[in-house]
């Protein structure tokens, strides 16, 4: 193939970066499970060690990652959490000012709101609906910016190029949580990103089997991250980095059955008579419709209903569903639901959740890559009770 040619993401996910293999060597690679690596006496060579994020199986999925999102380099972390905050700790020091979206996981809001105010920085979370909240929120001391592209629970979906406009003008960093997405949907770095974070816990790895962050951005970006994995210590161990190597391979043809199935069941849903709202930005009744046209190459299969009755009428169908298990987290294969008044939003009253629009018959659904017509069923039954 020419050297100029870029993979698809199918083929750099499956392959990274081409390169002749040796006669006899394995099609998949195998779990190098060491902690440390004899290195040369008296040489100056990289010291590998699997706590600096060097293991052969840490550095291959890292790579494989950078080619899907167009990044120069990438570095995986023990969770999306210790991602965000060394994707943020990376560029950010006390005394510093971080605007930051309203519409973040609630685990993000703690970090930023409890946490990042011991370390001396300061946040303002906006409401990104609003056409100049992030601009009006920039001040002297401002130095980054933070969005989840696709938010958690409204599938809100942020439109990054006038954000990336205003930052490059404005000297700051836009950093893009893109895990709901996932680098088939979106490439945040080619609407001007500059650094994209995932919690490769849902998509990147797809079978909800391990627990794990990414980072992705420039060589020298990703240098800075690598220096507080040093730090700090929360590098994935090999055994992790192998399974999402696995998942990493099936990602282009599972997203684009979460796309089918998500928009298939956003569409029966919207038509539910004990579903009294759906958010799902496939839907042209979606605030974000036109905006997810545009940046995302499918709309997912992440959907937040509202089911008729509160938590009594919603607890009964939870009990009812046979295929879909009631379960946190998202983006693996099974279809999985959960209540964000029990997970993403429970440090809030059911009185805050309800004015920020989530009743306690809110329920977030991560549709999966079963047939959707069983998935379908399984509600239909459920609701029927």
């Amino acid at each position: 193939m020419s050297r100029t040619r870029t993979l698809g993401p199918s083929t750099a996910a499956i392959h990274g970066a081409l390169h002749p293999r040796p006669d006899r060597s394995p099609v998949a690679p195998p779990i190098v499970q060491s902690s440390t690596f004899i290195n040369p006496v008296g040489g100056n060579d990289e010291v590998l060690y699997t706590r600096y994020g060097n293991n052969p199986n840490q550095v291959e999925i890292g790579e494989k990652l950078a080619l899907l999102e167009g990044a120069e380099s990438a570095l995986f972390l023990s969770s999306g959490m210790s991602a965000t905050a060394f994707a943020l700790m990376a560029v950010l020091r006390p005394g510093d000012h971080l605007v930051a979206s309203a519409w973040i996981y609630g685990g993000t809001r703690r970090l930023f709101l409890e946490q990042f105010g011991q370390l001396g920085i300061e946040v303002t979370l906006v409401d990104p609906s609003q056409p100049r909240a992030f601009t009006e929120a920039i001040r002297k001391g401002t130095r980054a910016v933070f969005v989840e592209l696709v938010a958690n629970p409204f599938m809100r979906v942020v439109d990054l190029e006038p954000l990336a406009k205003q930052c490059r003008v404005s000297g700051l960093a836009l950093l893009v949580d893109a895990t709901f997405a996932s680098p088939v949907n979106c490439r945040p770095l080619d609407f001007g990103a500059d650094a994209v974070v995932h919690s490769a816990t849902k998509y990147l790895n797809g079978h909800s089997d391990v627990i794990a962050g990414a980072v992705a951005g420039t060589a020298a970006y990703i240098d800075e991250v690598r220096h507080l994995l040093h730090v700090w210590g929360p590098s994935l161990d090999p055994n992790s980095a192998w399974l999402i190597d696995r998942g990493l391979r099936t990602l282009s043809v599972r997203v684009e059955r979460h796309n089918a199935n998500g928009l298939a069941f956003a569409g029966w849903a919207r038509k539910h008579k004990e579903i009294v709202a759906v958010h799902y930005p496939g839907l042209p009744t979606h605030p974000d419709h036109a905006v997810a046209k545009r940046m995302l190459k499918g709309f997912g299969g992440m959907v937040g209903i509202q089911v008729k009755g509160g938590i009594k009428r919603v607890e009964r169908a939870l009990r009812r569903l046979k295929l879909a298990f009631h379960a946190p987290s998202l983006g693996g294969v099974e279809t999985l639901v959960c209540e964000p008044r029990l997970t993403s939003h429970a440090m809030l009253t059911s009185a805050q959740r309800t004015a920020l629009g989530i009743p306690d018959g809110f329920v977030r659904v991560s549709v999966g890559i079963e047939d959707v017509e069983d998935i379908i069923a399984d509600f239909e039954h459920a609701l029927a009770g």
